[in-house]
């Protein structure tokens, strides 16, 4: 026996139901169209009754306006990323915003198709919260009207608007914790992705080293993930003379490299080793690390985008900073001396 065609409750079905014109439920649904208040009542019961929403899409499309925000996204799995996801789509929401998340972990041209999808549903804006894609395709999303806000990238494209994190500065804080824990061996903990910002951590902590008259190393051991922390751990302890104060750019490789060093070396953190991650992510506070490092200010990221993409901020062509916040717990030693 063939299914029953699926039949969409309609406009006119409501009007017919409340007894009232078809422009009247369209009154009823717009914000600050004038209806009698005995008529929004009946539209309302029956469209409760029925089971009516509003094709707010194809509304939107009649205005030039979706109300779709892309968010371009890599390593959606990873804490730190998901976190920003999480955040984003719960900012866009309370502004009736819909988020439609790209997954850019495939190659260049699937990456491109996704963005093509974006364009033909007309999204209003794109947040791109990685190093992909192209400079290239994030033009073409501007020149297609598109409002486009860029975290964590250092390309500045004319007409997007830029948002960062303070990596420098926090990096340079990191060396003046292990420095005053007494560390004198030092090492950058990063990966080989040499995405801008773990490269600005990796170089700031580098040279805030130099300035105190010290020497900082950089080992990078793959991609940005607990196994290259396990790996570097590895790589930096196969001599008897490791370091004794590391910097991780990131928690999720602070976590490997912290395991490896007390479960295959037989080291004491903070005693033996001190570490400083950067991100806070949620594991990073767990008892068996409690890790001490910068939290991204996520929450007010989020917030400023939200408030970009509303109106209630302006737009800018200065790159706009957020600090990090130090978040001290026990992977570091108290200041020596």
């Amino acid at each position: 026996m063939a299914d029953k065609p699926r039949t969409f409750v309609s406009a006119q079905m409501v009007a017919e139901k409340a007894g009232v014109s078809r422009s009247a439920v369209s009154r009823t649904f717009t914000d600050g169209a004038s209806v009698s208040e005995a008529t929004r009542r009946k539209v309302m019961s029956a469209a409760r009754e029925l089971g009516y929403h509003v094709n707010h899409l194809a509304r939107g499309l009649i205005r030039e306006r979706s109300n779709i925000v892309c968010l371009v996204v890599s390593d959606i799995t990873t804490p730190l990323r998901a976190q920003m996801v999480n955040v984003l789509t719960r900012k866009l929401q309370a502004i009736e915003k819909v988020a439609l998340v790209i997954n850019t972990e495939g190659d260049g041209e699937n990456v491109a198709s996704a963005l093509r999808q974006a364009l033909n549903y007309r999204a209003d804006a794109t947040v791109v919260l990685s190093g992909t894609p192209s400079a290239s395709l994030v033009e073409t999303s501007i020149a297609n009207g598109q409002r486009v806000v860029l975290i964590n990238r250092d390309d500045h494209l004319e007409g997007s608007e830029n948002l960062a994190v303070g990596n420098e500065t926090a990096a340079r804080e990191a060396f003046f914790l292990l420095q005053r824990a007494g560390c004198k061996r030092l090492v950058a903990i990063s990966s080989e992705a040499r995405t801008p910002s773990l490269v600005a951590r990796e170089e700031a902590f580098v040279a805030a080293a130099k300035d105190a008259g010290l020497t900082a190393t950089v080992v990078r051991a793959g991609p940005t993930t607990y196994d290259s922390g396990i790996e570097a751990a590895r790589r930096v302890f196969a001599s008897s003379k490791g370091p004794d104060g590391v910097f991780c750019v990131t928690d999720l490789i602070a976590l490997g490299f912290m395991d490896a060093a007390r479960q295959e070396f037989k080291l004491r953190i903070p005693e033996d080793l001190c570490v400083v991650g950067f991100d806070d992510i949620e594991q990073a506070q767990w008892a068996s690390y409690r890790l001490t490092t910068f939290r991204q200010p996520v929450e007010q990221m989020g917030d400023h985008v939200a408030a970009l993409l509303s109106g209630r901020a302006p737009p800018s062509d200065a790159r706009t900073v957020f600090e990090p916040v130090p978040v001290w717990r026990q992977s570091v030693r108290p200041n020596a001396g």
